[in-house]
């Protein structure tokens, strides 16, 4: 009695679905936690009829908000800030970065005077030019 021994070839494969599991449960977990880590201060900005996408890609930028309660807030923090460390902290970014940008993102209930004062006071810090946020006027 002979035997044939047939030779079992060994399959050298890998197996994909535990790490296609935990890419989609990662997946889920950053499409929920990504909007809540974007939220910034709730601001109404005025509205004008030639808005204008004029924000060059490569600049980047320093953004002031004044909310409607007239308190201020540098890029996207949550915590309001005083005058003077705002101005501390923005001129410092511009030290920096002289390429920086400042955009002053003020809520259009707000005075008009106070968005100038706040722009007239990031030019004593030190900031060459400063900018307005806009939102386009969307005709109904």
């Amino acid at each position: 009695m002979s035997r044939y021994r047939r030779r079992h070839r060994r399959i050298a494969e890998m197996n994909v679905v535990p790490y296609i599991d935990v890419m989609l449960v990662l997946l889920i977990i950053f499409m929920i936690t990504s909007p809540l880590l974007t939220r910034s201060v709730d601001v109404e900005l005025p509205t004008v009829r030639q808005a204008e996408n004029v924000l060059p890609e490569q600049s980047q930028f320093v953004i002031v908000t004044l909310d409607s309660a007239g308190q201020l807030f540098l890029n996207e923090d949550k915590q309001p800030l005083s005058m003077k460390t705002l101005l501390t902290r923005v001129a410092a970014l511009i030290r920096f970065n002289p390429n920086s940008q400042v955009l002053v993102r003020g809520d259009h209930r707000l005075a008009y005077g106070k968005v100038v004062k706040i722009m007239s006071l990031l030019q004593e810090a030190g900031v060459e030019k400063v900018g307005l946020l806009t939102k386009p006027l969307i005709d109904q």
